[in-house]
């Protein structure tokens, strides 16, 4: 009895089910890196192969290393996803600060439009995009596809960055203006450094939202400046998956988000708690 009191005082229990938790949402991910490392005989043998004894790193060396068309996509999803947040950071930013610190009429309006723009799924306003789109001559070109990532990362991003602005201190402000700078000076010289927490988090969710991003660049693009998304599907064909092929290159498109998350892993969960209990 005492050591089971013990065990449950001590946090274990506790301990022991977020290792569990935390297994069971990795597994995929490493499925994938295994299944990229079978030859195409191991990966349907039952009973299942867990760990890749030998591991082959066939499909690395055909479909990543010498494969020209994995780069230039990769090339492609890098100018979509950095042109996505450095757009949603400066539509973000004054928007956020505006809504957070102007009195503007309607404001609580433009939260509410704001919190709808994110309930709509991307293939509804894949269609309306196309048609506008093909009219002005933004199809199969990397802005079209940035300006239509910007209209899922744009009501996230107001919506993080809002809090942030609410809590910077008013007598900052106040004190900036009474040295001389303007309201944009205020903006630039001393809101932004005191909200660089959420700035990052909002720049990392833009870029890995866009990254990921499937639908729209399968609608609004064509093979030529396809992101990295879309080639992945072409490993599915009508007669077969070459599951080897696929989960390899899964694996490189996936370093980045696994790179970025790790490192920036204390501003992201800032980030979204941020607000969360007011003050």
């Amino acid at each position: 009895m005492f050591k089971q009191s013990s065990f449950v005082k001590r946090g274990y229990t506790r301990t022991l089910i977020g290792l569990i938790f935390v297994v069971i949402y990795l597994f995929p991910v490493y499925w994938m890196v295994a299944t990229s490392l079978k030859s195409k005989g191991d990966i349907f043998a039952v009973p299942p192969q867990i760990v890749p004894i030998p591991p082959i790193i066939t499909s690395y060396i055909n479909e990543v290393l010498h494969n020209p068309v994995l780069i230039t996509v990769f090339i492609n999803s890098v100018i979509i996803s950095l042109g996505t947040m450095i757009l949603t950071l400066l539509l973000a930013v004054p928007g956020a600060y505006g809504l957070a610190r102007l009195k503007l009429r309607g404001s609580s309006l433009m939260l509410l439009v704001l919190l709808i723009g994110q309930l709509l799924p991307s293939i509804v306003i894949a269609g309306p995009l196309f048609l506008s789109f093909s009219r002005i001559g933004l199809l199969n070109t990397h802005l079209g596809l940035i300006l239509a990532d910007t209209t899922f990362t744009l009501p996230f991003s107001v919506i993080i960055l809002r809090p942030f602005f609410l809590a910077v201190p008013g007598e900052l402000e106040a004190a900036a203006r009474v040295d001389g700078c303007s309201q944009l000076g205020v903006l630039w010289r001393i809101v932004i450094p005191y909200v660089r927490a959420g700035l990052i988090t909002v720049a990392a969710f833009a870029f890995l939202i866009a990254w990921g991003e499937f639908v729209f660049a399968l609608s609004l693009n064509t093979k030529s400046n396809q992101p990295v998304t879309v080639a992945l599907n072409n490993f599915v064909g009508q007669y077969g998956t070459q599951w080897n092929d696929l989960m390899a290159t899964s694996t490189v498109v996936a370093l980045p988000i696994m790179v970025i998350f790790v490192s920036l892993q204390r501003f992201i969960v800032g980030g979204l708690t941020a607000g969360a209990v007011k003050e």
